[in-house]
């Protein structure tokens, strides 16, 4: 059962790797190095949470001080892929073991112009594993965001939303966090004032609104 798992997830990376859209994981070797040899001073009493995911994770600095009543692990690595997540599973998800889970990915795919549909396969396979690996870890998708940047992709990113809504619903001990709705206006609009110069990273303002949103899934 082992050397079949194993081998499913070798043609899930073949496959990733094969696609045109694909780029070398090993670019983050460095980054992820840094994130699985980083040192907490835990209290043994809290729960343990691990973030993990593109940029929009990396760069929320401050996380463990939004969530105090629990040990945050930021393994965030800028500018990922779903695919990339699966490749660095055992560093980033498996040896950190956590409690309760938030992944960010599908953003950078969808900027690369990957389909949903794939997206989304390589979403479930990393599900998949997860619950396999770690049966008891409570797994909360979080939407990709919207953003000024990249709003002429609003509609891929919504489609794209919405099957990752049907997975976490097809799933036990799955869960989404939509942080799509709030971060729009009473127009549908994203908000202006909630990205840094780039218009495509948050600043606090943003933070706060997904401290609304991730905060009702760490009660």
């Amino acid at each position: 059962m082992r050397i079949k798992k194993t081998l499913v997830l070798i043609l899930v990376l073949i496959s990733c790797f094969l696609n045109s859209n694909a780029q070398d994981p090993n670019r983050f070797k460095e980054d992820v190095e840094k994130l699985e040899n980083r040192e907490y001073n835990f209290n043994p009493d809290k729960k343990r949470v691990v973030f993990t995911g593109s940029s929009s994770i990396a760069m929320w600095h401050d996380v463990q001080e939004y969530f105090p009543d629990f040990n945050v692990i930021n393994n965030g690595f800028g500018g990922s892929h779903f695919s990339d997540l699966i490749y660095f599973y055992d560093k980033l998800i498996l040896k950190p073991a956590p409690e309760i889970l938030f992944i960010y990915e599908g953003d950078n795919d969808i900027e690369g112009d990957k389909k949903p549909a794939g997206i989304l396969k390589e979403a479930k396979f990393l599900v998949d594993k997860i619950q396999n690996d770690l049966p008891d870890t409570k797994i909360v998708l979080i939407t990709p965001k919207p953003s000024i940047a990249r709003w002429e992709l609003k509609k891929k990113y919504e489609k794209l939303n919405k099957r990752l809504a049907k997975l976490s619903n097809k799933k036990e001990n799955v869960e989404l966090a939509d942080v799509w709705n709030i971060m729009l206006d009473e127009n549908g609009l994203v908000y202006q004032d909630i990205f840094l110069e780039d218009n495509l990273h948050m600043n606090k303002k943003g933070y706060d609104l997904w401290d609304k949103v991730i905060s009702d899934f760490l009660e």
